[in-house]
């Protein structure tokens, strides 16, 4: 999941300066440095993901493949299912917020 985390994260700075460099000056040298950081961290971002079976349903890998941001939409999809499982396991929860007055 760190993986994940950190490559999502690299995937969409690089993506952004990629961008911001071919808006702007449009250098060469940044382009030829930050586009195989973009590609790498897209591909270990996907791996991680579809390595994340426990985890990552379909969505979440399917999620994982969209380029430039699917690395940081399938790990919000991957929290997001965790923590509805995390709340669905505490089971019902009565009006007060108490577990043992329901």
């Amino acid at each position: 999941m760190r993986t994940l985390r950190i490559a999502a994260h690299t995937e969409a700075a690089s993506l952004t300066a990629l961008l911001l460099n071919l808006l702007t000056v449009h250098l060469a040298a940044v382009s030829s440095l930050v586009g195989p950081l973009h590609g790498l961290a897209y591909l270990v971002a996907l791996v991680s993901t579809w390595r994340t079976t426990t985890a990552a349903s379909r969505g979440a890998r399917w999620r994982a493949v969209i380029p430039g941001v699917g690395g940081l939409v399938a790990l919000r999809h991957i929290r997001s299912r965790t923590r509805t499982r995390a709340v669905a396991a505490l089971g019902p929860v009565g009006a007060s917020g108490d577990p043992s007055r329901s």
